[in-house]
């Protein structure tokens, strides 16, 4: 994983990138392209540091500069981002955005093509999942350069938390929030179940138990989500058992023993057998409702396992979902969570306009206007500050507190933020899924799908770092 690539050959692992990021779909022309920012009069009020423009040596600061910017999301998501680049060209007035929002699917597949082509925008809204192999792809700049010269101020930032964009010693990303593994629950159907609900305390048995009592007591799911749909919640689960998911040289899967593996695919088979958790062919139709016509959020389901900020995306269809940190292993003290970034801005390599991306992304984070617009939509916010600043504002939706008081109950139960996800990542969760489906369907047992998921896994691992 230390091993750096050169450059020529970028093009080569790009479109094994494309190859690899294939499961995320298709574009589906969910993309749009805009220009972001009204013509203002130039304003003698300074915010940050000077805008000099990159593009060409010795220009003055206040030239004209334009900024791709690409991100994923929903159409609110779009919606406020796009106030934000107005925002930022109001008070920045040689600034305007050519902006590239997208869904999620399809949005790594043209950014794999981007980097291949040396056309990727700007500023770029990078994912935990991929930044190791942009990184590792040449694509990313080093922003530790900003932060030096104080561009970008991350004084308020959790350090550990800052680091999850250091790759081999590059800040290629710069965190703009944190999230960490919950289970998402709405109040009613537990309580038409006659279940209390859950405290940060339970276990995965009362986790189990509360999930059986929906399903025979109302006919529910009592858990609707989808438990393999990457490896992150087993990832949560091999931690808590004092094991890695993966070797410390990122070459092969971390933990020794598959019975790890198996007794997880075994409580969800045995889940689903009963009724209690939607099969993969019940799963698959529940995914084409979207985001908020999941079974939580309808009141057709009890329970789910989502980032901490979910409660919050989907408050305006159902404002009395609640979240509570998952289950812990019984006996086990080991801290087995951990705080997540969330989602990163990168700056492209082959921008000609870093120093102003950079002065962007410091307003982005540390900014009050900002953050009011923003209203933690992309999770909680990194900067301390800002949090203070957004919880005594008042300004906060009751989920939205809820979220941030979640924050400081969890980092009680939080161990060290693993690295980045090793090359290959998307291809390891591919084959995690894979393995438990066929358990799930019947065809393998869990024991026979854990040993599959290490070979597969052992091989895509050491093939790509």
């Amino acid at each position: 994983m230390k091993r750096s690539l050169k450059k020529i050959t970028a093009l080569g692992m790009a479109a094994a990138m494309a190859f690899s990021l294939a499961g995320c779909g298709s574009n589906n022309g969910n993309e749009t392209t805009t220009t972001g920012g009204s013509q203002a009069a130039p304003s003698t009020a300074a915010s940050g540091a000077e805008t000099q423009g990159a593009s060409t040596e010795g220009e003055s600061a206040g030239d004209p500069v334009t900024l791709k910017i690409t991100w994923w999301g929903g159409q609110g998501r779009h919606d406020y981002t796009q106030k934000m680049l107005d925002a930022y060209t109001a008070s920045h007035p040689n600034v305007t955005f050519e902006a590239m929002p997208s869904g999620w699917d399809g949005y790594f597949d043209k950014l794999a093509t981007q980097a291949a082509s040396g056309s990727m925008p700007d500023i770029v809204q990078m994912d935990y999942l991929y930044i190791t192999t942009y990184a590792k792809n040449n694509s990313l700049a080093d922003l530790q350069q900003f932060v030096d010269d104080g561009t970008i101020d991350t004084s308020k930032i959790d350090k550990n938390l800052l680091n999850t964009g250091n790759i081999d010693g590059k800040l290629n990303g710069l965190v703009l929030s944190s999230s960490y593994l919950s289970v998402g629950y709405n109040p009613e159907v537990l309580a038409e179940a006659g279940v209390e609900e859950p405290t940060g305390s339970w276990t995965w048995d009362d986790f189990v138990k509360t999930a059986e009592t929906v399903k025979e007591k109302t006919d529910k799911y009592g858990m609707a989500g989808g438990p393999v749909d990457d490896t992150n919640l087993f990832n949560y689960w091999v931690r808590q058992h004092g094991e890695s998911l993966f070797s410390e040289d990122k070459k092969a899967i971390g933990y020794t023993d598959d019975k790890l593996c198996a007794d997880f695919i075994q409580m969800w088979a045995d889940l689903m057998a009963k009724g209690a958790a939607p099969n993969p062919d019940e799963y698959a139709a529940i995914q084409t409702l979207g985001e908020e016509g999941r079974p939580v959020v309808t009141g057709e389901g009890a329970m789910l396992t989502e980032w901490n900020n979910y409660a919050t995306k989907v408050s305006k269809t159902n404002d009395k979902l609640k979240m509570v940190t998952p289950p812990m292993a019984v006996g086990s003290d080991t801290k087995g969570l951990w705080m997540k970034p969330g989602m990163f801005f990168s700056v492209a390599e082959t921008s000609k306009v870093k120093k102003e991306a950079a002065e962007f992304i410091d307003w982005f984070i540390n900014s009050e206007e900002a953050n009011d617009i923003m209203m933690a939509e992309r999770g909680t916010p990194v900067s301390s500050e800002i949090r203070d600043y957004m919880v005594s504002s008042g300004k906060l939706s009751d989920q939205q507190a809820a979220m941030f008081k979640g924050v400081e109950d969890a980092l009680a139960l939080c161990g060290e933020t693993p690295d980045p996800d090793p090359v290959g990542m998307s291809e390891v969760n591919e084959s995690f899924k894979n393995a438990a489906y066929s358990a799930f369907y019947g065809q393998v047992s869990p024991e026979d799908a854990a040993a599959k998921f290490r070979k597969d896994a052992d091989a895509i691992l050491s093939r790509n770092n």
